[in-house]
């Protein structure tokens, strides 16, 4: 990338050794990226450098403790995994690298992280970008994640996760079990909507096999700022099924935001 540094390194993050990923130009805006359940560094590949090459930002991206070459998760996830991440790793995270007023630019369980810490935090986001966020659990959600636990025992998606991973089962099946933990049935964060002042993008694909549209009526329902943009011929993960269209719509949300402080 012309311009650019990229910066791979490890830090201690919640006691924890993370790996992070930074595309630095000296912008004055950081996008910070936020994978979804099973993903991690590698998995976003070349979008985080696309995205900082399209927005002219500085860009962030981590693997969440037990994801990616992060260290190895040790225990069982708890059902309130995403409230952690956003209440006490990602404010550590952003302290650390000395990140002010960032774009959160999550995916599925980044996207829900986003938008905990949104609601919740002093120090507010400059905007957020979401791709097919949770903020409910749905029935259709819990029988998705039921059927890809089916499919990673038989062995198949084994192999795919290992390239990604440095530790594939504790990764999976810590996210898969808490979320199938019936205690994750009463999960749920739309009290945090309404507290969330900044713009909110969501992309979410008509084919999402692991959320509906309630999800996005629910965002819209509790903050009026919210943008929403569906995507035909695209599954749970908008940047890889439709990767121009989703590129356009956070590169034109990420000009307004720079007009709204100009």
């Amino acid at each position: 990338m012309s311009g650019y540094q990229v910066l791979r390194e490890d830090i201690e993050v919640d006691g924890r050794r993370i790996e992070t990923v930074r595309y630095i130009g000296s912008r004055q805006s950081t996008i910070v990226m936020l994978h979804e359940g099973l993903g991690s560094v590698s998995t976003w590949k070349d979008f985080p450098e696309r995205v900082s090459t399209a927005t002219r930002c500085d860009v962030l991206v981590y693997s969440r403790y037990g994801h990616g070459n992060s260290e190895r998760l040790a225990e069982k996830r708890a059902v309130d995994f995403m409230h952690h991440e956003a209440w006490v790793v990602l404010p550590e995270l952003l302290k650390r690298f000395a990140i002010r007023s960032p774009i959160l630019l999550g995916h599925s369980d980044g996207a829900s992280i986003a938008l905990i810490y949104a609601g919740t935090a002093k120090e507010k986001p400059a905007g957020l970008i979401l791709e097919a966020p949770h903020v409910l659990v749905e029935e259709m959600t819990v029988a998705s994640i039921a059927a890809i636990g089916t499919a990673y025992k038989a062995g198949d998606l084994q192999t795919k996760f290992a390239r990604h991973h440095a530790h594939a089962d504790e990764m999976f099946w810590g996210w898969n079990d808490a979320w199938l933990d019936p205690q994750f049935r009463d999960w749920n964060i739309e009290e945090y909507l309404g507290a969330i002042p900044c713009p909110i993008l969501v992309i979410q694909g008509e084919q999402d096999e692991y959320g509906s549209g309630a999800q996005i009526r629910a965002i819209e329902a509790a903050a009026s700022q919210t943008e929403s943009l569906l995507l035909a011929n695209c599954g749970h993960a908008p940047h890889r099924d439709q990767p121009e269209r989703t590129l356009d719509a956070i590169v034109k949300f990420v000009s307004t935001l720079s007009k709204r402080t100009d």
